[in-house]
């Protein structure tokens, strides 16, 4: 029973406007040191996974980038969507590609735009989630939170399983939804609760299991690929047949109802690096943060400018009595924003799709 990680590597980040662009996703940009998102992601695992245990569930129009930055990982490795269609079926894609590898695996499902501080602490967490998969259980990491968060999932854990390695195992009782600020204060009070990390440890029979349960129809288009794959017939029957699938993130999909949860909570320094603000945040735990509270990346020039994020091109960017915003020079876009509504800059993004303003998408 071999112990494998699967990297989901879709999405652009649409929050990171506008340096995060369609050819140029959150995963492949250099946000935190000299180093991608991807690249930090492949760094963090290499102790615990070989090259050849490492699977990639990306786009076509970004396998080749990501494998670039990866040359180590076997061209087979990368697991190519036709088109997004959520995590759900990401997973199940990486899945079945998986059990043809092992049909006994055990799978660490990762992202590869997350920032993980102790990441000893996070390859100790691996190793103990891989023993409580083993034992049929879905295990989730939850994020032990640090402040009343609205724009995170959170999980309620249960009664305590046992302990792994020194962590302490629980059942899930419910994961909720992103909630209002005075729930998640309540959330974070009560000490029951933990952000929903995104990241899963289970055996493949497992998961394929609960698709087959939940998710039906997804689960017969998964066999008819499944049943190509190693042919020449698998790529045709892998483009007409995922079109058909329906979009399902795996948390409705399948972990809201799924049977036998776990839930590990730790502290390992977790971000999703999902917005400017809290791309500020972690660079400001690293340092990057001048005595006046702003965080810079790139050339920047200040007159009374005070706890405010400014990224920076090429160009040198200037600001004069500015508080609390969010500065972006993307060369060819600029975003200038209040922090508190640095979350809209999806809704900006929505805006330019319906504009059909493809040039700054």
């Amino acid at each position: 029973m071999g112990y494998y990680a699967l990297i989901m590597a879709g999405g652009t980040g649409t929050r990171l406007w506008p340096v995060s662009r369609r050819d140029r996703p959150k995963q492949s940009l250099k946000l935190v040191g000299d180093r991608t998102m991807f690249e930090h992601t492949i760094d963090r695992i290499a102790p615990v996974f070989q090259p050849e245990e490492i699977f990639i569930v990306a786009g076509s129009e970004h396998v080749s980038d990501l494998s670039d930055q990866a040359p180590e990982l076997p061209a087979s490795n990368f697991i190519v969507e036709p088109m997004g269609r959520g995590t759900a079926p990401a997973i199940g894609l990486g899945a079945i590609n998986l059990r043809r590898e092992d049909p006994d695996a055990v799978m660490a499902v990762l992202t590869a735009d997350h920032f993980i501080a102790d990441v000893e602490h996070f390859r100790d967490v691996l190793g103990a989630a891989e023993k409580v998969a083993h034992d049929g259980h879905l295990v989730t990491l939850g994020i032990e939170p640090t402040s009343p968060s609205t724009g995170y999932g959170y999980i309620e854990q249960g009664q305590e399983l046992k302990e792994v390695d020194g962590f302490d195992v629980f059942h899930v009782e419910r994961f909720t939804e992103k909630p209002d600020e005075s729930t998640a204060g309540r959330m974070v009070e009560s000490g029951e609760y933990t952000w929903n990390s995104g990241m899963f440890i289970w055996s493949v029979e497992r998961i394929m299991e609960e698709f087959q349960r939940q998710m039906p129809d997804f689960y017969v288009k998964l066999a008819e690929i499944e049943g190509m794959l190693g042919t020449n017939g698998y790529e045709p029957t892998l483009g007409r047949v995922w079109p058909q699938v329906e979009k399902q993130a795996i948390d409705y999909g399948v972990m809201e109802g799924a049977e036998d949860v776990a839930v590990i909570p730790v502290d390992i320094g977790w971000s999703d690096v999902g917005s400017w603000g809290s791309l500020a945040e972690v660079l400001a735990r690293l340092g990057h943060q001048d005595d006046n509270g702003n965080v810079v990346v790139g050339q920047h020039m200040a007159l009374d400018t005070e706890n405010s994020m400014v990224f920076a091109g090429e160009r040198l960017v200037a600001t004069i009595g500015m508080d609390n915003v969010v500065v972006v020079d993307a060369g060819d876009a600029v975003l200038v924003c209040p922090m508190e509504r640095e979350q809209e800059v999806r809704d900006l993004v929505r805006r330019l799709e319906q504009e059909k303003r493809n040039d700054y998408l």
